[in-house]
């Protein structure tokens, strides 16, 4: 213990008693419990913070073969000092373990990227692929997020670019990323263009696919083409996402189609449980956050009568009007028709109602 405590002390140990300090406390792991990733991502970032990348190198292999995945906390330490990346390149590269090679360059590609440190992590993903680390659209992932999150679309197309250029396909995750930031500013025309680059390079959609599509039907309030995106999916056999089921939800609510709301959630309940939880619960926040309060108890009552939990919003709800179970509350016809329903007449379009 001793030891123990005076290798992990010393400030200025040399690579030998560093080493022997790694492989002691390893030693102690593995013997005394079962390895964890927290415990890795301490001694990685230490490690790392001290300049020996010797160490972080032996660390990673021994994780690989341990069969632990690392986390956005092990790579904490290239924060503080982005100098140190060259450094950390080369322990990397120098990993004998495949596993523990391709995980650990992820790992430091995703790490980058939450960083906003893209051109850096497109740097890693180009000598990963390169190096022949890595070979899957997967790697490029984390870059295609953090730009489309920040509408940097044109830095996402340089990307995708990158991966072509390596001989990596771009899959249909990387053309929903594009799709999903093109349809939630509403700019539907590129939209229409990442489809094409589908059917061009013969990539199947899948869920989330026609998720951005629904997206971006609603975010410029065309609740109709929305209907005829689900009506697609179930002629295809793919089974809408709950968030998808949201989005038609919120469009709905804000354009005014209240009763419509309700009819759609109920002409999509009583297949699955945790659908109607989620699309009970979201109708009802939507309802409450547009002030809504007596189709709010319309959706309790409906909640209530299936035995589902509410979330904080809807209890808080409760809380604050004292509604308890014995209430008994009919949807109100005093409420003024918007304009979404009068667009229908007050009922829900009928390719919905057959759902």
């Amino acid at each position: 213990m001793l030891l123990r405590r005076l290798l992990c002390e010393t400030p200025k140990s040399s690579p030998f008693s560093r080493a022997l300090s790694t492989q002691i406390l390893l030693g102690a792991a593995t013997t005394a419990e079962t390895p964890s990733t927290s415990k890795y991502d301490k001694l990685i970032d230490s490690a790392g913070g001290e300049g020996d990348f010797d160490t972080v190198k032996r660390l990673l292999e021994k994780r690989g073969r341990d069969g632990l995945f690392n986390t956005c906390r092990t790579f904490k330490f290239i924060w503080n000092d982005i100098s140190m990346l060259d450094d950390l390149l080369a322990a990397l590269s120098g990993i004998n373990h495949r596993f523990a090679r391709e995980s650990a360059h992820n790992c430091l590609i995703a790490r980058l990227s939450k960083l906003r440190l893209t051109p850096q992590a497109l740097r890693v993903a180009e000598i990963a692929v390169s190096g022949g680390f890595c070979s899957s659209a997967a790697t490029f992932h984390p870059i295609l997020i953090e730009h489309t999150k920040r509408r940097n679309f044109e830095e996402a197309w340089r990307v995708v670019g990158a991966m072509k250029a390596l001989n990596v396909r771009p899959d249909i995750t990387t053309y929903n990323y594009l799709l999903t930031g093109y349809c939630r500013v509403g700019d539907l025309e590129k939209a229409a263009g990442i489809l094409t680059n589908l059917a061009e390079e013969k990539v199947g959609p899948d869920d989330r696919t026609y998720d951005a599509l629904v997206l971006g039907a609603c975010r410029v309030g065309k609740v109709d083409s929305a209907l005829k995106v689900l009506r697609r999916m179930k002629e295809e056999g793919i089974v809408p996402l709950h968030s998808t089921h949201a989005h038609v939800i919120g469009a709905m609510v804000r354009l005014g189609f209240h009763k419509q709301a309700f009819q759609y959630v109920m002409a999509c309940a009583g297949r699955d449980e945790r659908l109607d939880c989620a699309n009970l619960g979201e109708l009802g926040r939507k309802m409450i956050r547009r002030r809504r309060y007596e189709d709010v108890k319309v959706v309790l009552k409906e909640m209530r009568k299936r035995g589902i939990e509410m979330g904080d919003e809807l209890k808080e709800f409760c809380e604050w009007n004292a509604i308890d179970d014995e209430d008994d509350i009919e949807f109100p016809d005093r409420d003024k028709v918007g304009n979404g329903e009068r667009q229908y007449g007050g009922r829900l379009p009928a390719d919905v109602a057959r759902r």
